[in-house]
């Protein structure tokens, strides 16, 4: 059974060593709540339909990401959508899974357990990067949780890795992650994040003030978990092990056995996942369409969320609105 509580409250085994961190952002307009399942506690964050009997979708975000970065969509949506986005475990507001799986098919898991537990299947699955493996796993894996499904740079494995991405498989190296933690400990918040921001933004120019300082806000308090580097890690971890696994359970076999009707969004600056996959993955889902944002980096719905909510409405649309 589910249970819904105030944030943070299922990680109470973990506060027992860790420090008081701060509290995670709420969005004017925004709830958090809290649901423990079998092995996992999951943070989820929502914006009110505007009307009742909306379908239910469900937000994944990517790695190092967490619930936040749906905040620009969720209400360009609200009306077509009663939506969900949830932080992962170990990332967010959710603590870290007790068997410590942080691989793609963990993360999956840890979703079809909240989808079956609050019966919120099928949704409308929207993933960005890691969240749109995990998203692509459980419309192979689970077709009936899945009404429509819409990717946004999804983590689909390359040959030819980008060569700003090689930083974050490194990670995945026993090791380095501390090595690298060390060796930046003297960096500020306000660094990390204007580098992530260099990473994932087509332009990071476009970052407002306001959302810089919250973002550099989210980094401290990130920072302050014990657990943050490890979660990375073992994510990361995940994506390599993701990349290389081959037969019926890799990635794009997966793609290819999908039956929901796919958004594919993809951006022409991205430096993590590379934009000429947008073909490859065009062709492997059967029941696809392509948005190309040739000035989006990797993370279209925060540059674009305008852009990103008309592709979704038109998906809607070809599938009858609902």
């Amino acid at each position: 059974m589910s249970s819904t509580q105030p944030p943070g409250t299922r990680a109470a085994a973990a506060a027992a060593v860790a420090p008081t961190v701060s509290a995670v952002r709420v969005a004017d307009g925004e709830r958090l709540r809290t649901v423990s399942l079998p092995g996992v506690g999951l943070a989820l964050r929502s914006r009110p339909a505007t009307r009742a009997g909306l379908p239910p979708a469900l937000y994944v975000h990517g790695l190092g990401g967490s619930s936040q970065n749906w905040s620009s969509l969720m209400p360009l949506l609200a009306d077509v959508v009663d939506g969900e986005a949830v932080d992962l475990p170990g990332f967010g507001d959710s603590p870290p899974p007790d068997d410590g799986d942080y691989s793609v098919t963990g993360h999956a898991r840890a979703v079809i357990r909240l989808l079956d537990a609050e019966s919120r299947g099928p949704a409308h699955l929207i993933g960005n990067s890691l969240g749109g493996a995990v998203a692509t796993r459980i419309a192979a894996v689970r077709p009936d949780l899945v009404r429509t499904l819409t990717l946004i740079s999804p983590a689909l494995p390359e040959w030819r890795v980008q060569r700003p991405a090689v930083p974050t498989g490194l990670l995945a190296v026993p090791g380095l992650a501390s090595l690298f933690a060390r060796l930046t400990k003297d960096w500020t918040a306000e660094q990390r994040t204007r580098g992530a921001m260099a990473l994932c933004y087509g332009d990071p120019a476009r970052v407002s003030e306001e959302a810089f300082r919250h973002a550099v806000a989210e980094m401290e308090r990130r920072l302050e978990l014990p657990y943050f580097w490890d979660a990375m890690t073992r994510s990361a971890r995940g994506i390599v092990d993701a990349y290389t696994l081959g037969g019926q359970h890799g990635l794009w076999r997966q793609a290819e056995r999908v039956l929901a009707p796919t958004q594919l969004v993809y951006g022409g600056r991205d430096r993590l996942v590379s934009y000429r996959m947008a073909r490859r993955a065009y062709a492997a889902f059967r029941d696809a369409r392509l948005l190309a944002l040739p000035e989006a980096g990797h993370v279209a719905m925060m540059e674009y969320p305008e852009a990103v909510a008309q592709a979704f409405r038109e998906l809607l649309d070809d599938c009858g609105g609902s």
